[in-house]
């Protein structure tokens, strides 16, 4: 480690391999806390390579407790975080809605490092319970078009990092690799990015692959469309800046949008929005996302009829049902 640290000190990038080689051998408690500290603070001061991502990427592919649910289409929501807006569960609530419009979505997520409450405090504030039983996530997504893949419960080769990131309490390379590693590998992906640099490495690294994809850089900083501003949207097939117009919706201000600061006022947003007792602002937002994770599978549909098929499922009470039912499978 010593002198992989003054190779990046050096302001030098790590091949994949060196990429690879270094995550695995963190993963198996080869270096103390204040060396892998001192690594993942490199990644605060300059930006990651696409060889240095693609190569902690294949080291966490590597060390997963993989999830096989089939040949089947579905779509995993999962922004980066580390934006620092302090927005509501917004990814989590749209995997709901696009779940209750009649597609397949496979949710990796975990507790919130950079921000109050992350998907997975609030899920778990609300009752589900967190598994990596396949026939019982494979039963909720059956019955309920979704489940939840709880990060720790798949990638536990990563526990010695786990504290190291709380202590910390900023967004390290972790962030960027959440999207990337979801151990089922679905064949779509709509992911939320928290900079325009780490948008491109993400199309470098999706046009690598079969993935149908969806990367959302807003140009205010968020890591999701925020309607607070334009987004930039990418896609195997356009580069795009929407924005609220685009959904004959208006802009709204941030603090609309805001998250709460505690677990439990989280809670409560998150269900007033799925009981569709929200504000409009945070309605709104909510199903703009989802109608561009639907686009991702259907793109033939415009942004119009995807954000009408989002509106449906959130007022029909069917992503709430949903929801409700996952719950009880999962205990």
């Amino acid at each position: 480690m010593k002198d992989l640290l003054t190779q990046l000190f050096q302001h030098n990038t790590l091949s994949k391999e060196q990429a690879k080689q270094i995550l695995l051998e963190i993963s198996e408690g080869k270096h103390n806390e204040v060396q892998v500290a001192a690594f993942m603070s490199v990644y605060l001061m300059r930006n990651i390579s696409v060889e240095e991502l693609a190569g902690f990427r294949a080291a966490l592919l590597e060390l997963r407790i993989p999830l096989d649910f089939g040949d089947i289409d579905a779509i995993d929501l999962c922004g980066t975080g580390g934006d620092g807006k302090n927005t509501f569960n917004i990814s989590t609530l749209t995997s709901l809605i696009v779940a209750g419009a009649g597609y397949k979505v496979i949710k990796h997520g975990n507790y919130g490092v950079s921000s109050v409450c992350g998907s997975s405090n609030v899920l778990e504030s609300l009752g589900y319970k967190f598994t990596n039983d396949k026939g019982k996530l494979e039963q909720q997504l059956t019955d309920s078009n979704i489940c939840f893949l709880h990060a720790p419960l798949f990638h536990p080769a990563m526990k010695f990092v786990g504290p190291i990131r709380r202590s910390l309490g900023v967004k390290t390379f972790f962030n960027m690799l959440g999207p990337l590693v979801n151990p089922a590998q679905p064949n779509h992906q709509m992911t939320g990015v928290f900079s325009l640099h780490l948008q491109r490495l993400y199309q470098y690294l999706f046009e690598e692959s079969d993935t149908k994809f969806t990367i959302i850089y807003g140009l205010s900083g968020f890591d999701e469309l925020s309607l607070t501003d334009k987004s930039k949207v990418i896609t195997r097939e356009s580069t795009n800046l929407i924005d609220a117009s685009n959904f004959g919706l208006n802009y709204i201000d941030l603090n609309e949008i805001s998250g709460g600061d505690t677990i439990e006022e989280a809670a409560q947003i998150f269900t007033k929005v799925l009981t569709n007792e929200s504000t409009e602002a945070r309605k709104n937002v909510v199903l703009a996302n989802a109608a561009l994770a639907i686009q991702t599978f259907d793109k033939q549909k415009s942004l119009t009829d995807c954000f009408n098929i989002a509106k449906e499922s959130l007022e029909s009470k069917r992503a709430l049902e949903g929801f409700k039912n996952i719950i009880s499978l999962s205990n």
